[in-house]
């Protein structure tokens, strides 16, 4: 074989490798995507159940007002959150009042068994749970993306490109010690 047509196989090769790296990045940002969609789709039904669960629960302890304007107070700043970091922030808030919204319900047997709220109650725990799973399918699609941006010789790719690392949607250390704590509810 000549040079030629050896420098034209490597040439070939490389233009080749290229072209791969740039097409599993996209399909790593686009599973990002939609690992995102998933978390804000069932975002969205979380805040959809809330007025109709502080409603109910409003019917039995109309006394506690300070409790239902937090809770709205949280579900509106986790709608408003712009970036990644805010998000997380806001959802903690709001998984915190909701946490009281519940300790205050333990208070009102009638309430405990009203079929309206342990429905609600039902759909939003199913709700939370699907927000955990869908956070660790995002977390791990962002994981891949972020590895394969960071590792060599995909890093030339990703920087010619403009590939970037995104966020993971995560409690940070101190804000999930915060959200195991009790919840303490004074009468």
């Amino acid at each position: 074989m000549s040079p030629i047509y050896i420098g034209i196989i490597i040439l070939v090769l490389l233009v080749l490798w290229v072209v791969f790296a740039y097409n599993r990045f996209i399909t790593l940002v686009n599973r990002a995507k939609e690992a995102w969609s998933d978390i804000d789709v069932q975002l969205k039904r979380r805040y959809d159940l809330i007025p109709n669960l502080v409603n109910t629960v409003k019917g039995y302890a109309a006394h506690e007002s300070t409790a239902f304007e937090k809770v709205t107070q949280a579900r509106a700043a986790a709608m408003g959150a712009g970036n990644l970091a805010e998000k997380s922030q806001a959802e903690l808030g709001l998984t915190g009042a909701l946490k009281s919204l519940f300790a205050i319900a333990e208070a009102y047997p009638d309430l405990k068994a009203n079929t309206n709220f342990l429905e609600l109650q039902r759909e939003l725990s199913d709700t939370e749970n699907k927000i955990q799973a869908s956070r660790r399918f995002y977390n791990g699609n962002v994981r891949d993306l972020n590895t394969a941006v960071e590792t060599f010789p995909n890093n030339l790719i990703a920087s010619f490109f403009k590939f970037t690392k995104l966020e993971f949607f995560e409690l940070e250390a101190d804000e999930a010690a915060a959200a195991k704590k009790p919840v303490s509810v004074k009468f």
